[in-house]
């Protein structure tokens, strides 16, 4: 159900959305709306990750892999001296 809505903005604001509205095929009420809709999407989920940085993932080791490196350098030394 639709419901009007009266708004109080600056000119030049409301110009430069309807501009930007319509280079979208879209009215200002639908870009609005959608705007306000993203603003109160309750979002639970993880964000989505691009298959690019997903491919990178791993690709430099973190601090804790180092430290991992040297407490198995450690064992082995301890384990064969």
């Amino acid at each position: 159900m639709n419901t009007k809505l009266t708004l109080s903005l600056n000119q030049q604001i409301i110009e430069k959305a309807k501009a930007y509205a319509k280079s979208q095929d879209m009215s200002l009420s639908n870009l609005i709306e959608n705007y306000l809709h993203s603003l109160t999407q309750t979002t639970e989920k993880e964000p989505k990750i691009s298959s690019l940085v997903e491919s990178l993932t791993g690709v430099i080791p973190s601090q804790s892999d180092e430290m991992d490196k040297k407490e198995y350098y450690d064992y082995l030394e301890k384990k064969y001296s």
